[in-house]
């Protein structure tokens, strides 16, 4: 692992319009050949996502804890392009690209180095408890256009 992602913060960070979430590959993410499960990749790239909006002050446990809704992948294109394997450290970079009254869309990479691994575009809407969507919250929504943007 590089010097400075030991010096970086367990739920990543923002490079401008960019959150970085850095990634080790352990046993339990491979397959029988030794590289990355494919599904994994998603994990990855949710628990990236999880961690920016935390970052960026959208809580979405207070939300749906309060029964106020929660987000769900509605839409998601993935493109696998090399394996990641065994012990590597990799980071998954995510910028979002669209902001809808509803919806938020997001653009993810897995990298190793300057390697891209998989891409993704990644559509997650807020939906109320009966799974209907429903706007999101002007603060949220505020939020994602200054993520899309990179103003602070």
């Amino acid at each position: 692992m590089s010097d400075d992602m030991r010096d970086r913060p367990v739920s990543g960070y923002f490079d401008g319009q960019e959150h970085r979430f850095p990634v080790r590959v352990y046993f339990e993410d491979t397959d029988l050949s030794g590289i990355v499960y494919h599904a994994n990749y998603l994990r990855f790239m949710e628990r990236a996502r999880s961690d920016m909006l935390r970052l960026a002050g959208v809580d979405q446990r207070a939300t749906m804890e309060a029964g106020d809704g929660a987000y769900a992948v509605v839409d998601l294109a993935i493109k696998y392009r090399m394996p990641a394997r065994l012990d590597d450290d990799l980071l998954v970079i995510s910028h979002v690209t669209g902001v809808r009254a509803a919806s938020c869309a997001i653009h993810q990479r897995v990298m190793r180095g300057r390697d891209i691994l998989t891409d993704a575009d990644v559509t997650a809407a807020l939906v109320a408890p009966n799974g209907r969507p429903m706007r999101q919250p002007r603060a949220w929504i505020e939020t994602f256009k200054r993520l899309q943007t990179g103003d602070k």
